[in-house]
């Protein structure tokens, strides 16, 4: 299998501005409150996503009080032990949140919760990886993400972690695994639907470890998948039904515009409107809200990841479209209060 480092990945991503300001469209609903708890930072060659490319984004219209960074390989330190060079990254994005915390940029708390890497393979010995992280993250440390996103194919690029088959299944991660709790850190699963197995069977093992699923679980449309979206929902569909009788496992509802999902908007003249996206996405985000209930679902931009397919205010307009039939009370869970709860983001304001 053929890996790819993240950096190529992003540089191969395309976004392109120009292309995305051809959409342009009224802001539904501007006044809701958004927690946004999946986005990136970072500066690669061709693609830079840093605070004034994020506060572009939050600021097209949208209501978006709070965010949380997830873990991408940013600015991680140059030397010092191998193991603990992934806390530059917390380091480095505590440093943004302190910025925008500064109410120097509005009103945005930008990565007021923030996801980092540790090998978990590590076993016991992580637990010096997450205090790292603890204390570079200055009170808005939250949890950590180890990517197991792995598929036989050479047409789907395995996860920037470089994982092996079955990750979250072998005995040196789960031991690392364990040590989580001792920290209060949450758990981000980010790998493809085939895989879904592997979550649920993680899941039940540590059934007091809060975990929450990435991308709607990760529905693959490319290589040997492309073409069978019919046969890969089905199969999709009912691993999530499955996963949703875990009590300690939440879900994010987005990620769907990323090329490996095969709805291929990137190829498109014109880039699509909310309503075409709310319309191709629903059968994913409403299986998602009808398992796990909105007190178990969060809406995320996975930015700027998705910002190959369309831009942060027609994508929060998608999601605005698909909770029209919800109650106040359940837009104010999917929109903001699963996020806040799962990610503790209340204890920080307080």
């Amino acid at each position: 299998m053929t890996t790819i480092s993240l950096q190529d990945r992003i540089n191969r991503y395309g976004i392109d501005p120009a292309w995305l300001a051809r959409r342009q469209e009224e802001i539904i609903d501007p006044g809701l409150p958004i927690c946004d708890p999946h986005h990136h930072l970072w500066d690669f060659p061709t693609n830079r996503y840093l605070l004034p490319e994020l506060l572009a984004d939050t600021g097209s219209g949208h209501n978006i009080e709070r965010s949380v960074f997830i873990e991408c390989t940013a600015f991680y330190r140059a030397g010092g032990p191998s193991e603990l060079r992934v806390a530059g990254e917390t380091e480095f994005v505590n440093g943004v949140a302190a910025m925008a915390a500064s109410g120097r940029y509005g009103k945005l708390a930008a990565c007021a919760g923030i996801v980092g890497y540790a090998d978990l393979t590590l076993g016991a010995a992580v637990e010096r990886v997450l205090a790292a992280h603890v204390a570079a993250g200055n009170g808005r440390f939250r949890g950590i993400r180890h990517a197991a996103g792995w598929d036989a194919s050479e047409a789907v690029q395995n996860s920037h972690t470089q994982p092996p088959p079955e990750l979250f299944r072998r005995a040196d991660f789960r031991q690392g695994f364990a040590k989580l709790r001792q920290f209060g850190l949450s758990f981000d699963t980010w790998l493809y639907h085939p895989q879904l197995g592997d979550v649920a069977d993680l899941a039940r093992a540590f059934p007091a470890q809060p975990m929450v699923l990435d991308h709607v679980g990760g529905p693959l449309g490319i290589g040997p998948y492309a073409g069978q979206r019919d046969e890969v929902f089905a199969a999709w569909r009912s691993a999530i039904r499955t996963l949703a009788g875990c009590p300690n496992l939440h879900v994010k509802l987005g990620g769907l515009g990323m090329k490996i999902c095969g709805f291929e908007f990137h190829k498109r003249e014109e880039p699509p409107g909310s309503e075409e996206l709310a319309a191709l996405w629903r059968p994913y985000i409403e299986t998602c809200i009808e398992a796990f209930g909105p007190e178990r679902c969060m809406f995320e931009s996975n930015f700027p990841v998705d910002k190959v397919s369309c831009s942060y205010a027609v994508l929060w307009n998608a999601f605005k479209r698909l909770a029209t039939g919800a109650s106040p009370e359940e837009k104010s869970l999917l929109f903001r209060d699963t996020a806040t709860r799962f990610y503790r983001l209340e204890a920080a304001d307080a």
